[in-house]
């Protein structure tokens, strides 16, 4: 059994920040919470500034990071956006999409991010042929979580059609199994392991054909896996949609069985007040991602409405445009502050459940999101003493966290008991920005 001890500066515990807190670690899980500390005991790593449960990304698309700083410029719309991250997506191969994520997923360490939640759809090679391991793609993704010292959830994504009744476009082939059964077989075959669980993903009511909603449904709900959706993103695909089934996506969904309390809408951007009150009382969750939302001109969606009606909220950096949770919840608070014109939505407290035991949840992991005996010991220290950070009171940690710090006030993460970052660096990978630049100049030669 591995012990180990560790004395946070100052500690957010059950929504209060507390100073002086060892953390007693064994296997991985905390063993003992001591308050009023104000010493470290012998032998314990000492983490100064403010310690925080790990932050789950609930929703990633690792290779949209070789996108960042050159879709920005110009004009254009999410569709335009699409077929520049076609074209990339047609260029990954499982090497070159494993050396991309593993620098990816070890940025988010180094951003605090202890889990993710991949939503995946790059099943096979250009053309659509199936690699001789058919789930090469997804093994590879989850070999660089494992490598970047992260858990993950592979959220294996269902992506059958270019739109409602249209077959795949030529880039879509290898995202497509051509039916939800073939889906189904394909990714049963993939196993869970001690960093990883399997979950399922609809791409969108466009991608998967309304007959077949049931079959990924059914799926999750026999493994009882988390199930996320991308949801009313895009004006267009309501319109689309209620063109061909005369309702809205999230009616269309709750017809055929996949809203619930294991499901997360993603974005549930442009939605009406049926649609809230069908996500909220079936407790489906709801996966806001403000960074990637506003870069792509999405719109802002109803996250207080929906949290109001029984949805709980979690958090994600999707296309990567920028990988900083604390960022996206700040986001959140502001967009709901410009939508309204009124402040305060939600407590710092709340906004950091979202990013931490609410986007857990949300991502199948139980046991990660509080600092507390029988925790996973998953935890992530920023510095109070930043040129962002200084000066508030460390009583007011979580203010400062949400509304100050950044992914670059970062200091320590720990996974599992051990350091992943240990003041600002890596352990298991080394010099991350220079991974990072190899692995996109990979898929742009």
């Amino acid at each position: 059994m591995t012990k180990r001890t560790y004395w946070a500066e100052h500690a957010w515990l059950e929504g209060d920040v507390e100073p002086g807190v060892a953390l007693d670690i064994a296997d991985g899980r905390v063993t003992a919470v001591h308050k009023a500390t104000p010493v470290p005991p012998p032998g314990a790593e000492v983490l100064p500034g403010l310690t925080m449960p790990g932050l789950a990304n609930s929703h990633s698309h690792a290779f949209h990071r070789a996108l960042r700083g050159t879709v920005q410029a110009g004009s254009g719309t999410f569709w335009t956006w699409r077929e520049t991250m076609y074209a990339t997506a047609g260029r990954l191969t499982p090497d070159t999409y494993h050396a991309l994520a593993r620098a990816v997923y070890a940025e988010m360490a180094l951003a605090g991010i202890t889990t993710v939640g991949e939503f995946h759809y790059v099943h096979h090679a250009p053309g659509g042929t199936p690699y001789a391991d058919p789930n090469a793609m997804g093994e590879a993704l989850l070999a660089a979580a494992a490598e970047a010292g992260i858990r993950i959830t592979l959220l294996d994504t269902a992506y059958l059609s270019s739109g409602f009744g249209q077959p795949p476009t030529t880039p879509q082939l290898r995202f497509s199994d051509g039916d939800a059964d073939a889906w189904a077989e394909r990714c049963s075959v993939l196993e869970e392991r001690d960093h990883a669980r399997i979950g399922a993903a609809i791409h969108s009511v466009r991608a998967v054909p309304a007959q077949q909603l049931a079959t990924v449904a059914r799926w999750a709900r026999e493994r009882r896996a988390p199930l996320h959706v991308h949801l009313s993103e895009q004006t267009a695909e309501n319109d689309a949609c209620r063109e061909i089934h005369g309702c809205t996506p999230a009616q269309l969904l709750a017809l055929h069985g996949v809203l619930g309390p294991r499901t997360t809408g993603v974005h549930n951007t442009h939605l009406t007040a049926e649609d809230i009150s069908l996500i909220g009382g079936s407790g489906t969750g709801t996966c806001m991602c403000p960074t990637t939302e506003r870069d792509l001109a999405d719109g802002i969606g109803p996250a207080a409405a929906l949290q109001n009606e029984g949805s709980p909220l979690c958090l994600g950096s999707d296309s990567h445009a920028v990988i900083d949770l604390l960022e996206e919840a700040r986001a959140m608070e502001l967009n709901e502050r410009l939508r309204t014109r009124t402040r305060g939505h939600w407590t710092a407290a709340a906004l950091l459940r979202a990013a931490s035991a609410d986007g857990h949840a949300a991502l199948g992991w139980d046991g990660i999101g509080t600092i507390e005996a029988g925790a996973r010991a998953d935890f992530v220290t920023l510095a109070l003493d930043s040129v962002r950070t200084a000066g508030p009171p460390p009583g007011l940690g979580a203010e400062t966290a949400v509304f100050a710090a950044t992914a670059a006030d970062v200091r320590h993460t720990v996974v599992a008991g051990r350091h992943v970052v240990r003041d600002g660096a890596h352990t298991l990978v080394p010099d991350v920005p220079a991974a990072l630049a190899r692995a996109v100049e990979a898929l742009r030669a």
